[in-house]
């Protein structure tokens, strides 16, 4: 049994790693810094502000560390996953930032401008650099199944199932539920198939949570919407657990909504969960339009050289026109002209007829591993989303956003019900959730899931973290055909 409160050894190991890449960034800048004012020549330090710059690049892997620690960047449950870690890092660094300024005024000391300009803002890039480089060597890890986190899930059988499926597939979090707690504990071969079928064992009821927990050793107890455990039974089971190093989490019923739009609010004792409207429009909307659009506009600037490059290809590759047109369902579900270059052979809608029976899609929509349509050029258009780029047009005339939705078809809008209608709320996106999940791998709850996980929680950051996951996504290739 581990020691209760004790963190796993890799996860120690992570943050000593992580306090010892701070501490050596921000003596680096502190050297950049000092080089860069004073350029190699002797400090004088008969003048105060001699004194001071010295005193700045000394102490500043410390500083920078206690401002790291101050900001709670190294508690375990920021790292690893989620923008959370580089929101508080940023944070940390303007604060010392503030700090060097404000002691400057208060105590008459004269830091050199030079070494500040150059020492604190390349100590916070390289610090997110370095998070970020060591986030990723911790997701190769727990993709090779290290570095994790042993999860005992308790609730009904269909909601840890449900988690299950989540966690693997976001297998970067780390998190493998090792068993499950379900009312009554465990049932016959009939009841636990589900579970069993996703390799969890029932290896206790929901009274026998601190034993089962004590019996596997977990890490983490995760706590799905269950009506038996209300809020005196789950603060009885907080306490039993205190007797074990497991953390608990608890799954509110409310999913799909995450970050800035959920709050505890604290009400007569009550921690209630305020959640915010999704922001479907207003001033931050407009601003997504302007964004967008000046955005799409240099990038086709840019980008013009190889989208002359790929007609011509396509030309000579085969007969047909450059562009490929298709209706699309948009904002509202008002439909328009979606732009692609052509990957496949003029008469692709007719062939289509004759190979409906051997789709690897998703069951709504027809995809093939192997496709004959796909001419030889479009094959590797597909590969890397450079048939997608025409679609900057589409962003460019208002029609669709550089992140959203994925455009559906109108067939696929006539099968929505009333959720999956929650898509229409945006504009699509040349680029979104679905991009870097998995493209067509995705089968269709969990793409329409995506999409309105998308709608529920827009922002300027996610966007932008979107953006980001996908260029790495497109060099994969990964349900790209």
């Amino acid at each position: 049994m581990g020691v209760p409160g004790r963190a796993p050894a890799w996860q120690r190991t992570y943050v000593q790693r992580i306090v010892a890449l701070d501490a050596s960034i921000a003596a680096l800048a502190a050297f950049a810094g000092f080089f860069a004012r004073f350029n190699g020549q002797p400090v004088d330090l008969d003048l105060t502000s001699g004194r001071a710059v010295v005193a700045c690049a000394v102490l500043m892997p410390v500083i920078w560390v206690v401002a790291m620690g101050a900001f709670r960047t190294y508690e375990p449950r920021f790292l690893g996953v989620g923008s959370e870690e580089f929101h508080r890092v940023l944070s940390a660094a303007l604060a010392v930032v503030a700090l060097v300024g404000t002691s400057s005024w208060a105590f008459g000391l004269d830091v050199a401008r030079g070494f500040v300009v150059v020492a604190l803002p390349l100590a916070a890039v390289l610090t997110l650099v370095c998070r970020y480089a060591v986030r990723q060597r911790l997701h190769a890890r727990r993709a090779r199944g290290e570095a994790g986190q042993t999860v005992v899930a308790v609730g009904h059988r269909a909601a840890v199932a449900g988690m299950a499926r989540q966690l693997h597939r976001a297998s970067y979090h780390g998190m493998r539920i090792v068993g499950a707690c379900v009312p009554g504990g465990k049932g016959t071969a009939a009841e636990d198939a589900e579970l069993a079928e996703l390799g969890i064992p029932v290896i206790g009821s929901l009274e026998q949570v601190r034993h089962a927990v004590t019996g596997v050793d977990a890490d983490v107890v995760a706590v799905t919407a269950c009506p038996e455990l209300d809020g005196p039974a789950l603060r009885r089971l907080g306490w039993e657990l205190e007797a074990t190093r497991a953390d608990m989490v608890v799954a509110p019923a409310l999913t799909e909504v995450i970050g800035p739009r959920v709050a505890i609010r604290p009400v007569c004792g009550l921690p209630l969960l305020h959640v915010e409207r999704p922001e479907l429009g207003g001033v931050r909307r407009l601003a997504k339009t302007t964004v967008d659009r000046v955005s799409a506009a240099v990038a086709l600037v840019l980008l013009s050289p190889l989208l002359l490059v790929v007609a011509a290809l396509i030309k000579l590759d085969s007969r047909g026109p450059v562009l490929f047109t298709q209706q699309r369902v948009g904002k509202d579900g008002k439909q328009f002209p979606m732009f692609k270059f052509r990957s496949m052979v003029t008469d692709a809608e007719k062939l289509l007829v004759d190979l409906r029976d051997s789709t690897d899609g998703n069951g709504v929509l027809f995809k093939m591993r192997v496709d004959p349509r796909i001419t030889r050029v479009g094959r590797v258009l597909r590969r890397y989303s450079v048939d997608e780029l025409p679609q900057l047009l589409n962003v460019l005339r208002g029609e669709m956003s550089l992140v959203g939705p994925r455009p559906p078809l109108q067939r696929e809008v006539d099968a929505y019900g009333a959720d999956m209608r929650r898509r229409l709320l945006v504009k699509p996106g040349l680029t979104g959730l679905w991009q870097i999940n998995g493209r067509s791998d995705l089968d269709w709850d969990e793409s329409v899931r995506l999409d309105v996980r998308y709608v529920e929680n827009w922002s300027f950051t996610f966007d932008f973290m979107i953006l980001w996951k996908t260029a790495g996504a497109v060099l994969r290739g990964r349900g790209a055909y």
